[in-house]
Protein backbone atom coordinates (compact mmCIF):
# COMPACT_ATOMS: atom_id res chain seq x y z
CA UNK A 1 0.00 0.00 0.00
CA UNK A 2 2.93 2.35 0.91
CA UNK A 3 4.73 1.87 -2.59
CA UNK A 4 1.32 2.83 -4.26
CA UNK A 5 0.38 5.98 -2.50
CA UNK A 6 4.34 6.66 -2.96
CA UNK A 7 3.78 6.51 -6.93
CA UNK A 8 0.52 8.68 -6.73
CA UNK A 9 2.51 11.25 -4.18
CA UNK A 10 5.37 11.62 -6.48
CA UNK A 11 3.65 11.49 -9.20
CA UNK A 12 1.41 14.33 -8.23
CA UNK A 13 4.19 16.60 -7.62
CA UNK A 14 5.40 16.18 -11.18
CA UNK A 15 7.92 13.65 -10.79
CA UNK A 16 8.78 10.70 -12.92
CA UNK A 17 8.79 7.45 -11.27
CA UNK A 18 9.99 4.02 -12.00
CA UNK A 19 9.51 0.54 -10.42
CA UNK A 20 13.09 -1.78 -11.07
CA UNK A 21 11.89 -4.99 -12.26
CA UNK A 22 12.09 -7.95 -9.24
CA UNK A 23 12.94 -7.38 -5.76
CA UNK A 24 16.87 -7.56 -5.35
CA UNK A 25 17.63 -4.30 -5.27
CA UNK A 26 17.75 -2.36 -2.44
CA UNK A 27 15.77 0.85 -3.76
CA UNK A 28 12.09 0.68 -4.91
CA UNK A 29 11.52 3.07 -7.21
CA UNK A 30 14.01 5.44 -9.18
CA UNK A 31 12.94 9.10 -9.39
CA UNK A 32 13.73 11.44 -11.97
CA UNK A 33 13.63 15.52 -11.51
CA UNK A 34 15.33 17.52 -13.62
CA UNK A 35 18.36 15.41 -15.19
CA UNK A 36 18.70 13.47 -11.88
CA UNK A 37 17.61 10.17 -10.87
CA UNK A 38 17.22 9.37 -7.35
CA UNK A 39 17.07 5.51 -5.83
CA UNK A 40 14.44 5.56 -3.44
CA UNK A 41 13.92 3.19 -0.45
CA UNK A 42 10.01 3.08 0.88
CA UNK A 43 9.03 2.43 4.51
CA UNK A 44 5.59 2.57 5.87
CA UNK A 45 4.51 2.42 9.84
CA UNK A 46 0.40 1.46 10.24
CA UNK A 47 0.73 1.35 14.11
CA UNK A 48 2.07 3.81 16.85
CA UNK A 49 3.63 2.74 20.15
CA UNK A 50 2.26 3.85 23.49
CA UNK A 51 4.90 7.19 23.44
CA UNK A 52 2.96 7.92 20.13
CA UNK A 53 5.87 7.39 18.13
CA UNK A 54 5.94 5.03 14.86
CA UNK A 55 8.80 3.51 14.07
CA UNK A 56 11.21 2.58 10.99
CA UNK A 57 13.57 -0.07 9.51
CA UNK A 58 16.31 1.67 8.49
CA UNK A 59 18.04 -1.22 6.79
CA UNK A 60 17.49 -3.84 4.29
CA UNK A 61 17.27 -7.58 4.54
CA UNK A 62 20.95 -7.56 5.64
CA UNK A 63 20.06 -6.27 8.16
CA UNK A 64 23.02 -3.62 7.94
CA UNK A 65 21.81 0.33 7.69
CA UNK A 66 21.49 1.83 4.36
CA UNK A 67 24.63 3.08 2.29
CA UNK A 68 24.88 5.69 -0.27
CA UNK A 69 25.56 3.28 -2.85
CA UNK A 70 22.45 1.64 -2.16
CA UNK A 71 19.79 4.22 -2.09
CA UNK A 72 19.96 8.04 -2.19
CA UNK A 73 16.75 8.74 -0.40
CA UNK A 74 14.64 6.87 2.27
CA UNK A 75 10.84 7.77 2.71
CA UNK A 76 8.75 7.32 5.24
CA UNK A 77 5.14 7.07 4.95
CA UNK A 78 3.09 7.44 8.56
CA UNK A 79 -0.13 6.12 7.32
CA UNK A 80 -2.88 7.23 9.68
CA UNK A 81 -1.16 10.47 10.16
CA UNK A 82 -1.15 10.82 6.34
CA UNK A 83 2.77 12.25 7.07
CA UNK A 84 5.64 11.43 4.33
CA UNK A 85 9.41 12.33 5.95
CA UNK A 86 12.00 12.24 3.05
CA UNK A 87 14.94 11.26 4.56
CA UNK A 88 18.84 12.04 2.59
CA UNK A 89 20.84 8.64 2.92
CA UNK A 90 23.20 10.79 4.62
CA UNK A 91 21.06 11.61 7.90
CA UNK A 92 20.44 7.69 8.46
CA UNK A 93 23.26 5.36 6.51
CA UNK A 94 24.22 4.78 10.50
CA UNK A 95 21.00 3.37 11.51
CA UNK A 96 19.14 0.67 11.46
CA UNK A 97 16.04 2.45 12.89
CA UNK A 98 14.32 5.76 13.59
CA UNK A 99 11.57 6.99 15.46
CA UNK A 100 8.89 9.67 14.19
CA UNK A 101 6.13 11.86 16.16
CA UNK A 102 3.99 12.72 13.62
CA UNK A 103 1.15 13.26 15.90
CA UNK A 104 2.57 14.51 18.91
CA UNK A 105 2.86 18.53 19.73
CA UNK A 106 4.87 17.35 23.17
CA UNK A 107 7.53 15.07 21.82
CA UNK A 108 9.53 16.03 18.72
CA UNK A 109 11.90 13.85 16.56
CA UNK A 110 14.95 15.52 15.62
CA UNK A 111 13.56 14.35 12.04
CA UNK A 112 10.59 16.68 11.64
CA UNK A 113 12.57 18.79 9.59
CA UNK A 114 12.02 16.09 6.98
CA UNK A 115 8.40 16.16 7.00
CA UNK A 116 6.90 16.73 3.58
CA UNK A 117 10.63 17.51 2.41
CA UNK A 118 10.08 16.95 -0.90
CA UNK A 119 12.15 19.61 -1.85
CA UNK A 120 15.08 17.64 -1.42
CA UNK A 121 14.44 16.04 -5.18
CA UNK A 122 14.14 19.30 -6.51
CA UNK A 123 18.06 19.76 -5.77
CA UNK A 124 20.63 19.40 -8.04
Amino acid sequence: MAEAKFLAKASELGFGVAKPWGDSDAYDFIVQTGGRLWKVQVKSAHVAWKDGSYSFRAHGHSYKAYRADEIDLLVAYVVPENAWYVFPVRVIQRMKSLKLFPGSRKKRSRFEKYREAWWILRRK
